[in-house]
């Protein structure tokens, strides 16, 4: 009997200890960095754990979901989106989203995640099919921020908030992207043609404003140079007369080396024009010094012949 009652003794202390480590092990609950828990009791929420240790009603109170209260990326999957000028794309995103609210993202909707995701590739439909193909392959930091504000704003009742949405990639079919290629290629080529078009007319400017420039400075030369060979002849013809006046003046006052020097003067710009003429190779003419001399000796004779006349 003795035995017996130990017996009984040890497995009823087993059975307890079993029952305290599992009234332990309900109570008691480590959430983890990083995440939140709800507790629910009798099936209805009732708060959320943060991280750490926390003990609960055991057998009454249940943890509800477990939420991840980081950064997460949601992976959004390729799809067909038709633009506003009928053209068909396949556009692929990605979205940055970090539940703020455990108990909303738990409660008020239902898998999250699913429910996300179709909103995501709803509100893509919706903006990128709006758009003319040209606006949607130009504009993909606007097509964020619209579908950014569109989504952050739908989700806020799920205690959600979307920090990114990024298209990563907008596919055109390969014929529109050859299209495409044919189109960029002939608009550079009537830019270059532009671009060369106007550099020779340029050029041609440049090359007319300096030939008017030249022509402008050449005919201030000539008439620069007219001026000075008329004023050149002035000078001379006063200077002739002047002189001319001088020997007659002499001569008239029977002075007859004014004569003569007047008449060997001529004489040698005379004998200087023949010789200076470019067709003449042989000359034949008196050229003996005393010609001249007695030439103007016989002059100066004549002159006083006159002079004893008179």
């Amino acid at each position: 009997m003795f035995d017996l009652g130990i017996s009984q003794f040890g497995v009823t202390s087993i059975v307890l200890l079993i029952l305290v480590l599992l009234v332990i092990y309900s109570g008691a609950k480590v959430v983890p960095q990083g995440y939140g828990w709800t507790v629910e009791r009798f099936g209805r929420y009732t708060r959320t754990l943060p991280p750490g240790l926390h003990i609960i009603i055991p057998f009454i109170d249940t943890i509800g979901h477990r939420q991840n209260m980081m950064e997460q990326v949601l992976d959004v999957p390729p799809q067909e989106v038709i633009s506003s000028d009928n053209a068909m794309v396949t556009t692929d995103a990605v979205c940055f989203f970090q539940v703020l609210d455990a108990a909303k993202s738990s409660y008020e909707v239902n898998d999250l995640y699913r429910a996300m995701q179709n909103l995501v590739m709803t509100n893509i439909r919706a903006v990128v099919g709006s758009m003319e193909l040209d606006q949607m392959l130009s504009n993909r930091d606007s097509i964020n921020g619209t579908l950014l504000s569109k989504v952050d704003e739908a989700t806020d009742p799920w205690g959600v908030k979307v920090t990114r949405v990024e298209i990563r990639d907008i596919s055109p079919p390969q014929d529109l992207v050859e299209a495409m290629a044919n189109q960029m290629k002939a608009e550079r080529e009537k830019r270059a043609a532009i671009l060369n078009a106007e550099g020779e007319r340029q050029a041609a400017i440049a090359v007319a404003e300096g030939e008017k420039q030249a022509s402008i400075l050449r005919a201030e030369g000539q008439k620069e140079a007219a001026f000075r060979e008329a004023e050149a002849r002035e000078r001379e013809a006063e200077a002739e007369a002047r002189a001319t006046q001088m020997v007659s003046e002499a001569i008239s006052q029977g002075n007859p080396q004014a004569l003569n020097y007047f008449v060997a003067q001529k004489y040698v710009e005379a004998l200087q024009g023949v010789a200076s003429a470019e067709n003449s190779k042989v000359i034949m003419m008196p050229l003996e010094a005393s010609n001249v001399i007695g030439s103007v000796a016989g002059i100066s004779e004549l002159l006083n012949a006159t002079k004893i006349k008179g």
